[in-house]
């Protein structure tokens, strides 16, 4: 792993301020580059297979958008500690995901063939978009960045050997994987052909779903059509994509009309703001809550009279009324739905609760000892699950076997979840977790539970209103933007 300042032969920082990746992260030509990089990796095999079984991009792109890009700010940090302490948590995770694809060929999220592959993925989306925006590196511009991206590499896997050392070499290599390797995978095809047609709203446009679902039904498959024509042409020849009339044209004007920004005020555009924007729900303590709650009132008012333009579809229903707060319960199969089913694959099994485990150790920071305890709480509640709930046997438990049994599921394993979580919250060991601390837990619903007057909460409220949400399926709590949101 890489320790200290990394610099290149001139003496120039590889991160940090200058470097030349950093000054990606607020360029809107990103958002397209970002979705093509991730149709490569998820080409590949072996990534397409781990993406499958265990990621959270289907039922919660929102979160995963909001995860990837705060790690990609931690890793290239000019701070080598905070690189550093990122890079160890990618490898833990990574280190907890391995097994078969569905013709049987093993697959580990650790294997260093993969990761490198994932890193030239970002390096050549990152090339190509300044290419198709009419902006093309210069060649000394490329060999810092792709210096950059080996580093990164490094900070992960102790070394970059995987990727080629010189420029030249790379390009020969991307070439090669692009013909020998790559697949027309099922995740591949989920990105391409699912997730833009069935794309949940953020949670600041969950109030409006008839807005959001035409909006969608126009934007979607514009975003395919550029994604597949950005492709290399090789790939969607062997992947049988079918390209769009006129969408190169389409694909070009979108970066060109992206790249068109260089010439607005630096700073006008920040990504970790829009990224934290869209997370926002009414009644968040976040001072931009009150924008938000005003903003979904002009929403909801925008979708009625959209409502009265144009019939409604089967998916677009009436925008719903508030859930009242308190006690106001959701249907088994709609907690089935947002909340166990992590990985959207209509079944709860073993990564599901794994994607709990992750979220909650991410927002918390947690260090290597508290992650694992995490971890293996969660992993003794998916046994206690699988043992009452799984009647067929088959490894897993759908919603029919979770709905059939009504099962209450605060047994002794989810208490033990529950009393881990407090742990990891109450930083300072003072037996309460206070409101800094509750905030750093539930950063986008702060006080939309938290009723003691003295402004902390003690170890068996705590775990009574875990157990209440997680068995009781009850709304309107803190946990809905932490699990249930999008």
């Amino acid at each position: 792993m890489t320790t200290g300042t990394t610099t290149t032969a001139e003496g120039t920082p590889l991160f940090g301020p200058e470097s030349q990746f950093r000054a990606f992260f607020d360029d809107p030509r990103w958002a397209p580059a970002m979705i093509r990089a991730t149709v490569l990796e998820a080409a590949h095999p072996q990534i397409g297979a781990a993406l499958v079984d265990n990621s959270t991009f289907v039922a919660h792109p929102w979160r995963r958008l909001r995860n990837t890009f705060l790690s990609m700010r931690r890793m290239f940090d000019a701070d080598p500690a905070v690189r550093e302490r990122e890079a160890a948590r990618l490898n833990r995770l990574h280190a907890r995901m391995s097994g078969s694809d569905s013709r049987g060929r093993p697959y580990d999220a650790m294997d260093r063939a993969t990761r490198a592959w994932v890193v030239a993925t970002l390096f050549e989306s990152a090339v190509t978009m300044c290419r198709l925006s009419g902006q093309p590196l210069d060649q000394d511009t490329m060999e810092r960045m792709y210096a950059e991206y080996r580093a990164y590499l490094a900070a992960l896997d102790g070394d970059a050997g995987e990727l080629p050392e010189d420029l030249n070499d790379f390009w020969r290599y991307f070439d090669r994987v692009v013909e020998e390797e790559l697949e027309n995978t099922e995740a591949a095809r989920v990105i391409l052909y699912r997730l833009f047609d069935h794309l949940p709203a953020p949670a600041l446009l969950g109030g409006a779903p008839t807005l959001w679902a035409a909006g969608r039904a126009v934007v979607g498959p514009l975003l395919g059509a550029i994604t597949v024509a950005s492709l290399p042409e090789s790939y969607r020849r062997k992947a049988g994509l079918p390209e769009m009339p006129g969408a190169s044209t389409l694909m070009q004007g979108a970066y060109l009309a992206a790249g068109l920004t260089r010439f607005l005020p630096a700073g006008w555009f920040d990504a970790e703001t829009v990224i934290e924007v869209l997370s926002l729900s009414p009644g968040s303590d976040d001072p931009r809550a009150r924008t938000v709650t005003a903003l979904h009132a002009r929403m909801k008012q925008a979708s009625a009279l959209l409502r009265l333009l144009s019939p409604l579809s089967a998916e677009t229903a009436p925008d719903p009324a508030p859930a009242p707060s308190g006690e106001a319960r959701r249907p088994a199969e709609e907690f089935f739905r947002e909340v166990l089913d992590q990985t959207g694959d209509g079944h709860l099994d073993w990564p599901d609760l794994a994607a709990m485990a992750r979220e909650l150790a991410t927002r918390l920071d947690l260090d290597e000892p508290e992650e694992t305890r995490l971890y293996d709480a969660f992993a003794a509640w998916w046994r206690e699950l699988q043992a009452a709930l799984d009647t067929d046997g088959d490894g897993r438990i759908s919603v029919e076997e979770y709905t059939a049994a009504v099962p209450t599921l605060a047994g002794p394993a989810l208490i033990r979840v529950a009393e881990v979580l407090f742990d990891a919250t109450d930083k300072d060991g003072s037996g309460t977790i206070d409101a800094e601390e509750y905030r750093a837990l539930f950063r986008t619903a702060f006080h939309r539970d938290l009723t003691t007057t003295d402004g902390t909460y003690g170890r068996s409220a705590f775990v009574g209103d875990f157990l209440a949400f997680m068995s009781g399926r009850r709304t309107n709590t803190p946990y809905d933007p932490l699990l249930a949101d999008a």
